[in-house]
């Protein structure tokens, strides 16, 4: 049988394929090597075929998953929290 597990062939090997490289910031998005797929918390799923993909760590963003620099119109506190517990609006600077 093809697909018998008592098989000690065993599956054929797979093409080893690189590691996905996930990038962390601590005030800003998680960036991974794409294209991706993201299973969100309703079940459903996204995809992107970018060959980088930032994704919201903030939940401010009005396209979550994906991060749209949400996050740079807040200021941190020390703990990369907001400050006195609150959050603060930083002004936009041009540029």
């Amino acid at each position: 049988m093809p697909n018998d597990p008592c098989d000690s062939a065993g599956p054929a090997p797979r093409p080893e394929a690189p590691p996905c490289r996930v990038t962390v910031r601590r005030q800003g998005p998680v960036l991974l090597d794409g294209p991706v797929e993201v299973e969100l918390e309703d079940g459903t799923t996204v995809s992107s075929d970018r060959f980088r993909v930032a994704l919201c760590t903030c939940r401010r963003s009005r396209r979550y998953p994906w991060c749209d620099t949400s996050h740079r119109r807040r200021a941190p506190g020390p703990s990369g929290g907001p400050v006195g517990g609150r959050d603060r609006t930083v002004p936009d600077v041009p540029g």
